[in-house]
């Protein structure tokens, strides 16, 4: 990749994901520009919903990614700098096209109307999304892409909570409907009632699930290799301390840093 579309890369992930930016800032100096040109994808496929109005356009937008990724995947990226980064990132790294392409698939639930029955759906999804970018994450940095599941469904679930007041917003339910229904909660009501006892229990039980997956992979073995890559969810904690509260991107910054310097989330 040159040097040039690297630097672009990189200024589009720090605009976009500056969680992920600062993060791969501790992976070797040749693994970053393939990280950026990942993390861009991710951003374009995951605000894809929140740009259109009808399911049908988003998944015409999706169509265009997924051809932008098999063309890239064959050497004949579209003239985007993210289609070129990917380019590169095929070239170079151990990274398969039906990686990028079941991350698209799974990006379809943002747009449409489905909901998730029970935790274990919302998981598949957030395991089948920003699960998969973090393994593959993993993957460009050297290491075990299954030491990727734990971090990532824990910074998926605060990311989701945080994300909350723009989903209800959109009127886009993400929580399990089990879940709700448990709090005699119908998801029309989640998405209109404010300062309910109700939907506090519901993101207090997300939030607990969140810190769970947390602690599991704080448990486990010291990825050193994978770092970077998973560094992300040391934020976890973070967020959830602050969920209704913008966190200052120097405070995010610290968190990684000092994740980054025990080596461990």
């Amino acid at each position: 990749m040159d040097n040039a579309l690297a630097a672009r890369l990189a200024q589009t992930v720090r605009a976009a994901d500056p969680d992920r930016y600062f993060a791969s800032l501790f992976a070797p100096a040749p693994d970053r520009p393939h990280l950026h040109a990942l993390y861009a994808f991710n951003h374009e496929v995951a605000h894809v919903a929140e740009s259109v109005r009808e399911p049908m356009l988003g998944a015409i937008r999706l169509e265009w990614w997924r051809e932008t990724a098999e063309g890239a995947a064959k050497g004949a990226p579209r003239n985007h700098d993210v289609a070129r980064g990917l380019a590169a990132l095929f070239a170079e790294r151990p990274v398969s096209l039906p990686a990028l392409e079941a991350i698209i698939a799974a990006r379809a639930f943002d747009s449409d109307s489905g909901q998730f029955a029970d935790f274990a759906a919302l998981e598949t999804y957030l395991d089948a999304t920003g699960g998969a970018l973090m393994r593959l994450a993993v993957q460009i940095v050297g290491g075990d892409p299954g030491v990727a599941r734990e971090p990532a469904l824990a910074y998926g679930l605060a990311g989701l909570l945080r994300s909350l007041p723009f989903h209800n917003r959109r009127h886009k339910l993400y929580l399990p409907l089990d879940l709700l229904a448990a709090l005699k909660l119908t998801p029309d009501e989640f998405f209109v009632l404010e300062n309910d006892p109700r939907i506090g229990a519901a993101v207090r039980q997300t939030a607990l699930r969140a810190r769970d997956h947390f602690l599991a992979a704080r448990r486990g073995p010291r990825p050193r290799a994978a770092l970077a890559a998973i560094l992300p969810a040391a934020l976890v904690p973070v967020y959830l301390r602050r969920m209704n509260k913008d966190v200052p991107i120097h405070r995010r910054q610290m968190a990684l840093l000092s994740a980054a310097m025990k080596k461990r989330l």
